[in-house]
């Protein structure tokens, strides 16, 4: 068992990002009763978890317009028009970003994308507090992102905890042992293998390798980050990855529904664990 180390701050572009998440939260609390009343009336969602269930390696297709690694990628990009691209070439899901300052992102993204799409939307942002979550659940979102070294272990808990309670899906992302345990140990079932780390921005695509086969088999195993091509999504089928997320490369891409139709078309091979 691992031994998990004090918690502190992340540092660099993830800690950044981390300290303007959690004063865009603190602003949140005032529409608290307007976004509970949304949840209870939300309507039901298709599931994430079952979708990246499939023959194939599934594909979690990103509506990308620039990141802090790379800057402008597609700064124009239309969201449903993309998304509508992503579904014609097979993708099991759509990830919305929804982090305005660093990633282009925005929450009518993926108001809009749900009511055009019949894919599963992971709401991709910074999620510090839960009050976040429940714009979440209120915005129509199927699941969405937890970045277990972006909060304390105590908070990851209440925000796994408030997010069950919702019946909003979790995408638990982890970069090393210690965060997988962690993840695991507070009842992850949809874990994401960042090879990238969001506090340096390098990429080491080994930590898919290393990790993905750690991860029991009844869990959903996520490779994210440096997946450009129908070769890295081979590399990571070949350690039994059940999906990969893949933004930049297909936000990108001349032609997106090949682009897509491409990297979805790869076996999936069972992990052993």
């Amino acid at each position: 068992m691992q031994a998990f180390s004090p918690w502190t701050h992340p540092a660099g572009t993830l800690g950044t990002i981390v300290s303007e998440a959690s004063r865009r939260a603190h602003d949140m609390e005032s529409r608290r009763s307007a976004l509970e009343r949304a949840c209870d009336s939300a309507t039901t969602t298709p599931s994430l978890r079952e979708a990246l269930r499939r023959p194939t390696v599934a594909l979690l297709a990103e509506v990308k317009r620039r990141s802090p690694s790379k800057g402008a990628i597609a700064e124009g990009l239309n969201a449903v028009e993309q998304a509508e691209r992503y579904a014609r070439g097979g993708a099991a899901g759509v990830s919305i970003l929804t982090e305005p300052a660093y990633f282009g992102g925005s929450t009518d993204d993926l108001i809009a994308v749900r009511h055009a799409v019949a894919l599963p939307v992971l709401k991709k942002d910074f999620h510090v507090a839960p009050i976040q979550l429940l714009e979440a659940r209120a915005l129509g979102a199927s699941a969405a992102l937890l970045i277990v070294r972006a909060v304390s272990p105590e908070r990851l808990r209440d925000l796994m905890e408030t997010g069950r309670s919702l019946g909003l899906e979790l995408l638990v992302e982890v970069r090393d042992e210690a965060e997988l345990e962690l993840a695991l140990s507070e009842g992850a079932d949809m874990v994401g293998v960042n090879n990238r780390d969001l506090e340096t921005l390098l990429i080491d695509p080994a930590t898919s390798d290393r990790l993905i086969p750690l991860i029991p088999a009844a869990i959903i195993a996520i490779a994210e980050s440096g997946v450009n091509t129908p070769a890295d999504v081979e590399r990571y089928a070949d350690v039994g990855a059940d999906a990969v997320l893949v933004g930049s490369s297909l936000s990108a891409a001349a032609e997106p529904v090949a682009a897509t139709r491409a990297i979805a078309a790869v076996p999936r091979r069972p992990r052993a664990s």
